[in-house]
């Protein structure tokens, strides 16, 4: 299976493709991609069987990736691979288009099954995360409501946010995302001021409210 890895850290790229490698020879890595536009022009050009797709990218995310090739790759398939396990990431890339969506605490083995189940038709998903999914079609989860109060964030901050909400120590946050501690101080202070929020223990009940943690 030709696969094409996009994600905005070249680092979890270099991860995926040794993981890939090392669990089996019927999985071959053909592209890599950073942001939208290079995600595009990857698929495009290779028309890989699946594109294992971050959420949030450089340039509109990885729904953007999905709408922009669906004609010009249409035998493509995508599956949501990404730190988020947020209800509204996961529904949102769902209804973008995705087959399936599974954190990057999946191993190497289950990634490969996931991406040979997905290039079969099926749909995956990592146990926690296809409640979300069918929460949201039984009406349990007001996804509008969620995206209005997330439209305030930008991509780096709902990231921020959601792991400081869980409880993360700024120093953790900072090695999860690769950037530094101020970074994180700095994204902070803008998710609260944002928000309308004045500490932790409010973000996070906010968070838990809206089932996004």
């Amino acid at each position: 299976m030709r696969v094409v890895v996009v994600d905005d850290h070249h680092m979890f790229r270099t991860g995926v493709r040794s993981e890939l490698a090392a669990a089996t020879a019927a999985v071959t890595v053909v592209a890599e991609a950073a942001d939208v536009d290079t995600a595009v022009a990857a698929v495009e050009r290779e028309r890989p069987a699946v594109v294992l797709l971050d959420v949030h990218l450089p340039g509109g995310g990885g729904v953007e990736v999905i709408r922009r090739t669906q004609t010009t790759a249409p035998g493509t398939r995508f599956l949501a691979l990404s730190v988020s396990d947020a209800a509204e990431d996961v529904i949102g890339t769902i209804r973008g288009g995705a087959r399936g969506y599974v954190t990057k605490t999946i191993s190497g083995a289950e990634l490969v099954d996931a991406v040979g189940r997905v290039a079969d038709g099926d749909a995956v998903f990592s146990p926690r995360l296809a409640g979300f999914v069918l929460d949201a079609f039984a009406g349990a989860i007001q996804v509008a409501e969620v995206d209005s109060d997330l439209d305030r964030l930008s991509e780096r901050e709902r990231e921020v946010m959601r792991l400081i909400a869980r409880g993360y120590a700024y120093k953790e946050v900072a090695k999860e995302l690769f950037i530094s501690v101020k970074t994180v101080e700095t994204h902070m202070s803008s998710v609260l001021r944002k928000l309308q929020l004045s500490s932790r223990h409010e973000l996070t009940r906010w968070a838990s409210d809206r089932r996004l943690l």
